[in-house]
Formats: C-alpha cells, sequence, structure tokens
C-alpha cells in the first residue's frame, strides 16, 4: 500500500522564478489513508524580505525566520522523508515550483525524480465541484473541517486540514481518526442475525455529485495503474 504525504508550503511571494523562497514546509503522512503521526515540519531562513501580501498570509516575520535553518542544509533530509511517496498537494503546481527551485539552488534533481507521484486536490475539487469556490477554505465549510485556529495561513496547519478535505473529498470519510469497527463482537454484546430476505431494497441512482466524485477517484487509479483498472477493463462493474 502506498505511502502518502500531504504537503503544503509557505513562501516569500508568489514566483520562484523571480527570486521568493520557500520559508515553511508542513508535511503530514498518512498510510492506509489514516495518519501516522510521522510528519515534517520546518522553518527556513530565506535570506529575503517577504512581500507586504505574503507577509499579511503568514505572518512569518525576517525577525523569526533570521536563526532558522537554511533549505539547502536539509534537503536531503527532505528528500528522504518524502521518497516513493505520493504528494497530495492543493494547487500542486504553486507548491512544486518552489521546491523544484530550491532543490535546483542546492543542486538536487526535481521532485519527480524520487516521488511516486503528485496529486493535486485543487484540480480534483474542479472536476466534483465545476464552477463553485474549491480553495482549502472554502472546501474546509463543505465538509465540515474545523478551521477555527487558522488565524494565519501555516504550512503545517494547512497540511492537517488538507489531509482532512483529501479523506472527505475523495471517500466521505468523516474524519481521519475513525477506527474502522472489529468484526469481533464485544464482550456482552449480543449480536443479532437479522434475514434481509425479508427487506425489499430500493434502488437508489447515483446523483450527479457523487458521479463525478467516482469519475475523479477512478482518473486517479487510471494515473497510478497506467490505465489498467479493473473497474474500467470489467465495463464498469464492480470486481468480485
Amino acid at each position: 500500500m502506498s505511502r502518502q504525504i500531504v504537503l503544503d508550503t509557505e513562501t516569500t511571494g508568489l514566483s520562484a522564478e523571480n527570486g521568493d523562497r520557500v520559508i515553511e514546509l508542513g508535511c503530514v503522512e498518512l498510510f492506509a489513508r489514516k495518519l501516522t503521526g510521522n510528519d515534517l515540519h520546518i522553518y527556513f531562513n530565506p535570506e529575503r524580505e517577504s512581500h507586504e501580501d505574503a507577509l499579511k498570509v503568514h505572518g512569518l516575520t525576517t525577525d523569526f525566520l533570521r536563526d532558522k535553518p537554511k533549505f539547502a542544509t536539509l534537503a536531503n533530509d527532505i528528500i528522504e522523508y518524502l521518497r516513493g511517496a505520493e504528494l497530495i498537494i492543493h494547487n500542486a503546481a504553486f507548491d512544486v515550483g518552489f521546491l523544484n527551485k530550491e532543490f535546483e539552488r542546492a543542486g538536487l534533481p526535481p521532485l519527480r525524480t524520487f516521488v511516486a507521484e503528485v496529486t493535486d486536490t485543487l484540480a480534483m475539487a474542479k472536476l466534483v465541484y465545476p464552477g463553485k469556490r474549491n480553495s482549502l477554505d472554502a472546501l474546509c465549510d463543505r465538509f465540515g473541517v474545523d478551521r477555527s485556529n487558522r488565524t494565519f495561513h501555516g504550512a503545517k496547519l494547512d497540511a492537517q486540514l488538507l489531509a482532512d478535505v483529501y479523506i472527505n473529498l475523495t471517500r466521505g470519510q468523516d474524519a481521519l481518526l475513525i477506527d474502522v469497527a472489529s468484526n469481533e463482537p464485544t464482550q456482552g454484546t449480543t449480536v443479532v442475525a437479522i434475514d434481509l430476505s425479508q427487506f425489499e431494497l430500493p434502488v437508489i441512482a447515483a446523483g450527479e455529485q457523487e458521479l463525478a466524485a467516482h469519475e475523479a477517484v477512478l482518473s486517479q487509479l487510471d494515473k497510478s495503474s497506467g490505465g489498467r483498472t479493473l473497474f474500467r477493463q470489467n465495463g464498469g462493474n464492480a470486481v468480485a
């Protein structure tokens, strides 16, 4: 089963090509779609000031960042942490562009050479909710994800919020920390067998939103399996 890293960055501005730098990296690890606690959170000294508009977003001042490590000193450790994982990123082109520029400055290869793939939750959300607001804030509100502690944008906090959003977006699971109930009955619990043949169960067709969500998941499976999704190969019928 693949390891997933939900990732976010904060930067000094909007253009890596024009010299803006990564100042914070936040990563949350998922395995089997559950939080593992093996997370990564680092602040960096960007050796430059943040643009005024960026500072209003993240609140990370030059004074706060002055004694933090430079990205290049930890770049190899970051690569080893991310190696082989699927990255889950909202508006992935932005974060990937900045990280690739930082790796380039450190004389290291780009992300695509050491991660399994990059999944963009913004692109997924646009498929599921076309024409609607699909920012991280909007998705948190749509799925009931609590963002009350989000005074400023922070890479670790945003990665945690995005992890919950991703689970909801791809599966409809309400929370990451809900454990699957054990198949074994709890001591003292009476298990009653019910004859389901006495019930006439209605067939409820999937709505447009459910079909769009289903198609988004299939698209991700197609991408990761090289077009060998069993559901597609079986003509859209579930595999027993």
